[in-house]
């Protein structure tokens, strides 16, 4: 993972005919993580979308180098499939071995629940799934869009343990988040210093 690096230069997002921000810079290297920040409806999600090429941005630049996993409020597995086989369905696709996404199910400690089919599981759980899937990935570029949501202090911690191992790997972590979530020094984009003039 050490040549993983994301940069954005000059980003700006308008959604629905309203500009939501403007000039947005970040540059991350391996082992680099960044806190994207603001209350709800600012754009920190649109922001996660255009760093995963799924949203074009409406100025700037962006270049990523490294896989993408993008973890956000669609959960991307199948509900009436037991939790180990949904999240087997992404491993096959992703070149993931067994023994990779049993450590993924453990790092998010939902060993004991993958035989559960995924729409029995707790809002907690599905959320620690959405992780699981994106840690068993192997993928360099984590991108997570309010990973903390429906996370009690415990599974807060091993979100913790998690980005720490992924990012002492020379993986790299963009969170967005209206609360506060366990990450080191990472850079803070706080969105509301790029909002528009003509967005407020």
């Amino acid at each position: 993972m050490s040549d993983a690096a994301l940069r954005l230069s000059g980003i700006a997002c308008a959604r629905g005919g309203r500009m939501l921000f403007r000039g947005v810079d970040l540059s991350l290297q391996a082992g680099g993580s960044a806190l994207l920040r603001g209350p709800n409806g600012i754009g920190k999600s649109s922001l996660m979308r255009i760093c995963a090429g799924l949203l074009r941005p409406m100025a700037g630049t962006i270049e990523r180098r490294g896989r993408i996993a993008l973890a956000d409020e669609r959960l991307a597995l199948e509900m009436e499939e037991p939790l180990r086989a949904a999240l087997g369905f992404w491993a096959r696709l992703d070149g993931v071995n067994a023994a990779a996404l049993d450590r993924a199910l453990d790092a998010m400690a939902l060993g004991p629940l993958a035989d559960i089919p995924v729409r029995m599981l707790s809002t907690g759980q599905r959320k620690r799934a959405s992780l699981a899937r994106v840690i068993a990935g192997g993928a360099p570029l984590w991108l997570l869009d309010e990973p903390g949501n429906g996370l009690d202090d415990a599974s807060l911690a091993l979100l913790g343990t998690a980005v720490a191992a992924h990012l002492a790997g020379g993986g790299i972590v963009v969170a967005a988040s209206h609360q506060p979530l366990p990450m080191t020094a990472p850079a803070i984009v706080e969105l509301a210093d790029y909002v528009a003039e003509d967005a407020a």
